[in-house]
């Protein structure tokens, strides 16, 4: 049976440690592919903080193009509205039938899951299985899993990853370029000409 992960996320920008996330995640489950989705509207920020969604859907074909194994699709960039991974995850399982489908995440994201914080969390669940991508400062223990109801009922849907660490988020890649500072290495080089070429998150420049 094929498997396929997908990541989703803002990608804004997309950077190294997302790259090695996908891989690490590809080779220690064995996946055929990872598909990166980048979000049109992410439910939890107002669309005027995050940059427009076709510089964003841009900077991940840039940065995956050079990796046979990863695609892009444009699913939610696509698809009007706030862009929730529980219609995502529907589309590509009717697109998908009788594939093994992996959602790749941070572990900070799986600690909202295990509170029933994402929208319709354990339709995701028995939609795919999810791969939980430990990184510093988000260590996943015991208690975690038996102080939540869905922690117990769904553990064999979640695998945890060792990632090598690589402490980068889009966050500071955004205050560095806003304050001059170099992203040299910490983006695939591709991406570093594309915010240098459209002046991206410079202050109000580049944004939706």
């Amino acid at each position: 049976m094929a498997r396929i992960g997908i990541m989703g996320g803002t990608f804004d920008p997309i950077h190294l440690g997302h790259l090695v996330t996908a891989e690490e995640a590809r080779w220690q489950l064995g996946l055929d592919r990872v598909i990166f989705v980048p979000n049109r509207h992410p439910p939890h920020k107002d669309p005027g903080e995050v940059t427009d969604p076709e510089h964003r859907f841009r900077m991940t074909f840039l940065a995956t193009a050079t990796n046979p194994y990863f695609d892009v699709s444009r699913e939610e960039i696509d698809r009007p509205g706030p862009s929730y991974t529980v219609d995502t995850l529907r589309v590509f399982r009717a697109r998908f039938a009788g594939v093994q489908l992996f959602y790749i995440t941070g572990a900070d994201a799986i600690h909202q899951i295990l509170r029933g914080e994402w929208h319709r969390t354990e339709e995701l669940l028995r939609l795919c299985e999810f791969i939980a991508a430990s990184r510093p400062g988000y260590a996943l223990n015991h208690e975690d899993w038996q102080n939540s109801r869905i922690g117990r009922e769904y553990r064999h849907r979640i695998h945890v990853l060792e990632i090598p660490a690589l402490a980068i988020s889009s966050t500071e890649i955004r205050w560095r370029v806003r304050n001059g500072k170099p992203i040299r290495y910490l983006v695939p080089e591709a991406v570093e000409q594309y915010i240098v070429k459209h002046n991206l998150y410079r202050e109000g420049e580049g944004t939706a």
